[in-house]
């Protein structure tokens, strides 16, 4: 019975990560200052450096910390340097989580997460051992930085510190994502399962759309739906927000255009 209605499905909506692509990330590019960079997304993951030297855990914190090893960072002396005290979890509705961890002279604070969301959040920038206060033109340039790598179907994360004197008093998302200093961006690569284009091409012949939905960046998910034929043009896609703006009618009228949900909830 289950098996039934497939034979009048008309439609399959297909979750990105780990279904059209590996679920295998690995860091390919990079912009800031690097081992500022690699230490503040590996302090700001919950993946662990493996015996064999690789990380185990989810598979994009896991990109970052066997990226921070790579630059001869290893996760367990970072911890050893600046233990973790607090955190505010990752949340799916903020994309971004944040660690508090204990230094020699007080506590520092590693954000990551989605670019966008964590460069509202920051008020400087690090660049050559500096703090500077965050510019508009500095702000267009990260933005542009972000926009390259995600047209190149790369997973982008954005990372930022905050300072504190004190280990903060409270710990919720509210209190401590704000005046952050921007670190850098890692730019992740999740390869798309060779079986996919052929399964996608195999729907089309009988008659079968297949949509994409996920939480990641629009130009992310467009170059990769492009990739496996899902749609051949960026008007083929929409955001969640911009889905929220629609009516129930506009949305009846306009549903047949779009192949690709982004930064969906």
């Amino acid at each position: 019975t289950a098996v039934e209605p497939l034979g009048c499905a008309q439609i399959i909506c297909s979750d990105k990560t780990g279904t059209l692509t590996q679920n295998k990330m690995t860091d390919v590019e990079h912009m800031g200052e690097e081992s500022e960079l690699a230490s503040t997304m590996a302090l700001c993951s919950d993946a662990v450096l493996g015996q064999d030297g690789l990380a185990e855990g989810e598979p994009t914190e896991a990109a970052l910390v066997n990226y921070a090893a790579s630059n001869g960072l290893q996760k367990p002396e970072l911890e050893r340097q600046y233990p973790r005290v607090d955190e505010a979890p990752f949340d799916s509705s903020r994309k971004m989580m944040s660690t508090i961890h204990q230094t020699s002279d007080g506590f520092v604070q590693c954000t990551k997460g989605a670019p966008d969301e964590v460069l509202k959040r920051c008020t400087a920038y690090f660049e050559d051992g500096q703090v500077y206060t965050m510019t508009e033109e500095k702000r267009r340039e990260i933005l542009a930085g972000n926009k390259q790598m995600a047209d190149k179907a790369l997973r982008v994360l954005a990372a930022a510190k905050r300072v504190w004197s004190e280990k903060p008093e409270q710990n919720t998302p509210e209190y401590l994502e704000q005046e952050l200093c921007f670190v850098g961006l890692t730019g992740m690569i999740d390869p798309v399962r060779p079986e996919v284009k052929a399964a996608i091409e195999e729907c089309r012949s009988a008659g079968i759309r297949p949509i994409m939905i996920t939480g990641d960046h629009k130009d992310t998910a467009v170059a990769i739906a492009e990739e496996l034929g899902i749609i051949s043009s960026p008007d083929e896609a929409i955001t969640g927000m911009e889905l929220n703006l629609l009516s129930d009618e506009e949305l009846e009228q306009q549903i047949d255009k779009y192949g690709v949900y982004a930064r969906v909830q």
